[in-house]
């Protein structure tokens, strides 16, 4: 996971603090106490992804301040989530992505945990009231990855999708990716298939399915790269907002765990983040509304800022309409350009693509 740490760590006051109070932790006396309550408690789901990026979250902490490796600064609290409980229906019908980090946020709002880890593009854009995000990590690949069932091979390069046969079944429980293939290939059928990426890949193996989709970042993360037959590029399947990104949050009022956090924070993460949540802010959906968004930093000027290119993405769930448009500007102004672009994806998409949201 290397690769997900900032190349030149600071030191924050804060991380300082912490790493002192857990070394005067070994040493206080009965009847003394450090002011902050150590172990800090760090809230996940109990998916195998979610613990591997929650873990690796805790490891990056330590390695900038290795004195708290081995003074149980750290507390994981696995959470099991309403999205997780229920895998015989879709998100949409139970309530939204939002049901990933329910559990998780109240037990953050109730202080039973100190911090929580997540998956960004699982996040609402509107986090309860008194929770922040406080930190985002750096971005892992953000592509979706087509899955390919043991009867099917990759048969043309520049066509992703000629490896699946007419009327083939994907299994899917994203509207995003089925309406971007729907566009496209509007013979295929798709079947819900929820669960955690292993469970996901041995269903395929028992041909419950012709092909399934899944996220190129989790698995990376999960030491998997190799089951991805065709990675899609982003022109040809936008991500989800937030897909690849790791968020932490915490309560707006712990501001030594805000700046504890911000030694960490990754620029080009938040930047991309910031403007990928503000177009799904702009466009109001929902789990129901095929959604996508993403953005890069680009060079433009050498030795200059780069610039950020955000493109974004509204269908309607069959495939039948698709609008896709990109906005570019400083990544200063990542806000104000999702904003933009989400508004302008609205105003010219059917409103009926927006109902029930």
């Amino acid at each position: 996971m290397d690769s997900a740490y900032p190349s030149s760590p600071a030191i924050s006051p804060a991380l300082q603090k912490i790493a002192a109070e857990a070394a005067a932790r070994q040493k206080k006396t009965a009847g003394h106490s450090t002011r902050r309550h150590l172990p800090l408690r760090v809230g996940t789901r109990g998916s195998p992804l979610a613990l591997v990026q929650t873990r690796a979250f805790l490891t990056m902490l330590t390695r900038f301040c290795p004195v708290l490796r081995d003074m149980g600064a750290f507390q994981e609290h696995q959470i099991n989530t309403t999205g997780d409980q229920v895998q015989d229906r879709r998100l949409a019908d139970i309530g939204g992505k939002g049901l990933f980090a329910k559990e998780i946020h109240e037990a953050l709002a109730d202080g039973r945990i100190d911090f929580a880890v997540h998956s960004l593009k699982d996040l609402e854009t509107d986090l309860p009231p008194g929770l922040v995000l406080a930190c985002t990590l750096k971005r892992e690949d953000a592509r979706d990855a087509l899955i390919l069932g043991p009867d099917l091979a990759m048969t043309d390069p520049d066509d992703p999708y000629s490896a699946l046969p007419h009327g083939a079944v994907v299994g899917c429980s994203s509207v995003r990716r089925q309406a971007q293939m729907l566009h496209v290939r509007p013979d295929l059928q798709f079947g819900l298939l929820r669960g955690n990426v292993q469970t996901r890949i041995d269903k395929l193996a028992g041909r419950q399915c012709d092909a399934t989709l899944l996220a190129l970042a989790g698995l990376k993360r999960l030491g998997m790269a190799e089951r991805a037959d065709i990675v899609l590029d982003p022109t040809l399947m936008v991500p989800a907002a937030g897909q690849g990104i790791v968020g932490v949050t915490v309560r707006e009022d712990d501001v030594e765990l805000r700046e504890l956090l911000s030694a960490i924070e990754d620029y080009e993460a938040r930047a991309v983040a910031t403007a990928e949540r503000a177009l799904l802010a702009e466009l109001d959906g929902s789990c129901r509304t095929p959604i996508g968004g993403y953005a890069q930093l680009i060079p433009v000027v050498a030795g200059e800022e780069p610039e950020l290119h955000l493109t974004g993405l509204v269908a309607r769930e069959d495939g039948s309409f698709l609008l896709k448009r990109a906005i570019s500007g400083a990544p200063a102004d990542a806000h104000r350009l999702g904003h933009e672009l989400g508004k302008s994806l609205r105003t010219d998409s059917p409103a009926d693509i927006f109902e029930g949201d």
